[in-house]
């Protein structure tokens, strides 16, 4: 996936910059999203009671306190190990995506080197599926990785791919899933809503990101909010529910106030003081 040119990595979260040129000064959608708690403690405890039973050297640290604290350094990471070598995937999968995108409009693209990218990491399925998918929906692109920026609300974003599928505009996220048991693609989450509402909501889209040049957004009446699970079995497109936008909207705008309190709230300067014991009392002589 191409990264935003507008994007910057702050410790407020990812925000955007109007141009290469200014200060990054909005939070990004996925930031905002991700002022939500997640309820994570089951899964990085088993992520890392996973790791530790299925660690090839286990029964070498048996009688080495040394080696036993090794693996269990090694089965705490085990969640964070997971978590980026699946966002690596995620990469390589939304840059093939984006690439034949690029193709289908008669522009340069590196589908060859990002087809490679997949094959070498053992990950051709998931092209695989995706072109099935691709020509199956007859996908007529229009604007892939799109920067899109809202004034009123305060954010900006960047869509995987703005296209036309039997005549509808629709706006496309892409998600590089799992495989069940069962062999299907695993289920997406519903935030994912918020984030394709948030791009529908905006009100500009980038056309140079040096000169700062953005144009107002084109496709925010009546989309097809489509969310695409990419799979190395199947490729699932769902639709948000038309009937709940408004809902995942206003919660989106919530979120993006509890980014700003928690950004006020970093920028305050520490929460705590230390405190000084107090003076110890002069003694007074006859």
């Amino acid at each position: 996936m191409t990264a935003p040119l507008l994007a910057h990595a702050t410790e407020y979260g990812r925000m955007y910059a109007r141009s290469t040129s200014e200060q990054f000064s909005v939070p990004s959608i996925t930031t905002v999203i991700s002022q939500q708690p997640h309820g994570l403690d089951g899964w990085f405890g088993f992520m890392g009671a996973s790791s530790l039973a299925n660690d090839p050297l286990l029964a070498d640290c048996l009688g080495s306190p040394a080696k036993i604290k090794q693996a269990v350094s090694r089965a705490a990471r085990a969640a964070e190990t997971y978590r980026d070598e699946a966002a690596k995937r995620g990469d390589r999968v939304h840059n093939y995506c984006e690439q034949v995108a690029l193709r289908a409009l008669g522009r340069p693209h590196a589908m060859k080197e990002t087809r490679e990218a997949l094959a070498a990491n053992g990950e051709e399925a998931f092209a695989v599926r995706f072109d099935e998918w691709w020509e199956l929906f007859r996908v007529e692109p229009v604007a892939p990785e799109i920067t899109v920026w809202n004034n009123a609300v305060g954010y900006a974003g960047t869509l995987d791919l703005v296209a036309r599928i039997n005549g509808r505009v629709c706006l496309i996220d892409y998600k590089t899933k799992g495989t069940t048991r069962d062999g299907l693609v695993k289920p997406l989450d519903d935030k994912v809503v918020m984030q394709l509402v948030a791009g529908m909501k905006a009100e500009e889209s980038l056309v140079d990101p040096e000169a700062g040049t953005w144009e107002p957004w084109k496709y925010g009446e009546d989309p097809v909010l489509l969310a695409v699970a990419i799979g190395e079995t199947e490729v699932r497109p769902v639709r948000a529910n038309p009937e709940v936008l408004k809902h995942h909207w206003w919660k989106f705008c919530a979120l993006r106030r509890v980014w700003e309190l928690n950004a006020d709230t970093i920028s305050a300067g520490s929460a705590l003081l230390p405190v000084a014991p107090p003076p110890v009392a002069q003694v007074r002589t006859a």
